[in-house]
This record gives C-alpha cells, structure tokens and sequence, in this order.
C-alpha cells in the first residue's frame, strides 16, 4: 500500500511538471532579439562593421600565421617594427579601413532592406533570393578586403618578426619565437636548440 501511494504521488508530481518544462523547453535561443532594429546583426555586430573592428572575418590568413596591419601596429614595439615598416603597415591599414568600412556600412544597409522585407511582409521568394545574393557579395567582398590586407604584409617582414608576431599572438608553442622576458637571448636560444 505504501509503495502504490508512492507511486500515484509521484504520478501526480510528474503530471504537474510536465506542462511547465515543456513551457520553458519551448524558448527560442534568440528569444530577446525579436526588439533589434536588425534581427541578424547585434548592436555589437553593427558597432564593428562600422568602425572595422575585428568581426573575424581575417580568421583564415590570420590562424595561419599570415600577420594582420592592425595587430601588427599594435605590437610593432614588441616585435619589434621600423619606422620604415611602420609607415608602410600604416598606410595598407588605413586603405582596408577606409574600403572596409565603407563595405561595412554597405553590408548595414542590405541586412535592414531584408529586415524590412520580412518586417511589412512584402518579401517574396524572388526577392529574398535576389537579397540574400547582395548580402551574400557583401560579405565576402567585406572578407576579401581584410584577408587580401594580410597578403601584404609578410613582405613587408623578416621570417622571425612574423615568428614574434605568432608567439606574441598565442599561436605558437615554438620557445624560440618568443623567449621570456629578462632571459639571456644566447643561452635561451642554445638552451632550446634554437637555430
């Protein structure tokens, strides 16, 4: 008897819950981005195609030991850069700047004009298709932009300072790209069997 009892309690308890669980199982992950003025693009989305701020679209060259003008300036001490090298970082990377961000708010405007699209309901399948090829040409003219930057730089640089960059970067476990700090560089490199 007491086991039966057990048993329908806990029935009881499972019915109850049930409807709950499949309440909250039921929510969207986007679930909050409904009120976006872009649904695609989060402000933090919008706030790096506007100011050509990392949006990983460089990933391949630079995951490849390909350096970044960005990044590159922004360690030119550390790795360390000539003024020659400097200038000439400089002027690659304001050129992608100004082209990328011009891109960028490119990009902007064809994911509102498909956000309009849906949000009055005049999309129709040929236009989303004539849209979504826009969108797709922006984005990888936007990409071609970043990634073609980083073909210009390596030649710019000796295979050791593009070394440097990767270690200072975090993507080498090479010891003789970056030795620590306050070490004799002569014994850290005969130390590691550097070349």
């Amino acid at each position: 008897m007491n086991t039966r009892l057990g048993f329908v309690i806990l029935a009881i308890l499972v019915f109850f819950t049930l409807p709950a669980q499949s309440e909250t199982g039921a929510h969207s992950q986007y679930s909050g981005q409904e009120n976006r003025d872009i649904k695609s693009l989060s402000p933090a989305d919008i706030d790096k195609l506007q100011r050509c701020s990392v949006w990983g679209l460089a990933k391949a060259a630079e995951l490849n030991g390909v350096p970044g003008p960005a990044h590159l300036l922004e360690l030119k001490d550390e790795i360390p850069l000539s003024q020659d090298q400097v200038g000439a970082i400089t002027k690659i990377y304001e050129s992608m700047r100004a082209q990328a961000i011009e891109q960028g708010e490119a990009h902007i405007r064809l994911e509102r004009e498909l956000e309009q699209g849906f949000r009055n309901q005049t999309i129709t399948e040929q236009t989303l298709k004539r849209k979504l090829g826009e969108i797709s040409t922006s984005r990888g003219q936007l990409r071609y932009t970043h990634l073609v930057t980083h073909l210009k730089t390596p030649e710019l640089l000796s295979t050791e300072q593009i070394a440097r960059y990767n270690a200072l970067r975090g993507y080498s476990d090479n010891p003789c790209a970056l030795p620590p700090e306050g070490h004799d560089l002569a014994r850290w490199r005969a130390h590691n069997n550097c070349p």
